[in-house]
């Protein structure tokens, strides 16, 4: 059965990341309308020109950082006819480093952008959800949020805060049409993980089962799945895509 997301509007933050980009063109590609969001202009207008449909891609600048862009992001989106169907909250930055070494800015950092802008942009665009009585919300987490890993104590401590407030949420908007479902990919590879060492990549690709990285549309397409109407009994689920690296 064929997707089908003609009627509806998303917003992808991170669009100019590799999984964003990704899941912005799959959206697109199924016939939603797609508002896209991230800091770097120059990028937002290369991928609405790349992606550019008849009106139907969005770029909206937003530094999810600044408490005032996103309640611009906010305004910006709610004010479109219509309003935000799906979220896909997808944004997010790493600090890298060992506990002791940490400095606190590093920490908070982290939790603002992966953790707080997530509930802000949430909260508003829950009220026309609600009067639609229809929505998806879609928070891309990790595998290191379930599985901790050494020197990232501030992403992993956001990306499980992250799925513990996704199943909070899911069970509070269940009963109006509402889902809000995590999806944690693995390695997959991008600008991140192209900065990795051919040694350091080596060791990670020799530890999953499938013996490579995932691609950005491995995750674009569960991502999808989970906006479409053909989704709307699972709720307060996390989907992990990661070439079997962790079996949960």
């Amino acid at each position: 059965m064929k997707i089908d997301l003609n009627s509806k509007r998303a917003l992808v933050t991170g669009a100019t990341g590799g999984i964003g980009e990704a899941i912005a063109k799959a959206l697109l590609e199924a016939g939603a309308e797609v508002v896209i969001s991230g800091t770097k202009v120059e990028k937002l207008e290369k991928l609405e020109a790349e992606l550019g449909s008849e009106g139907k891609v969005i770029p909206i600048p937003s530094n999810l950082g600044s408490p005032e862009d996103i309640q611009n992001l906010i305004s910006q989106t709610t004010e479109i006819d219509g309003g935000i169907d799906i979220l896909i909250n997808n944004a997010g930055i790493t600090r890298d480093g060992l506990l002791l070494r940490m400095h606190e800015d590093d920490w908070q950092n982290v939790m603002e952008i992966n953790l707080k802008a997530v509930m802000m942009l949430t909260k508003g665009m829950l009220r026309n959800m609600l009067k639609k009585r229809w929505g998806r919300i879609i928070n891309i987490t990790s595998i290191v949020g379930s599985t901790g890993n050494p020197g990232q104590s501030n992403y992993a401590a956001a990306k499980a805060g992250l799925v513990g407030f996704s199943k909070s949420l899911a069970q509070e908007v269940a009963n109006r049409g509402i889902t809000v479902n995590c999806l944690a990919p693995g390695f997959i590879e991008t600008e991140m993980t192209n900065k990795l060492s051919d040694e350091r990549k080596k060791i990670l690709v020799n530890n999953i089962p499938m013996q490579k990285m995932g691609r950005p549309e491995d995750i674009s397409f569960p991502v999808l799945f989970l906006a479409s109407e053909q989704a709307s009994y699972i709720t307060g689920q996390s989907l992990h895509v990661n070439g079997g690296l962790a079996m949960i």
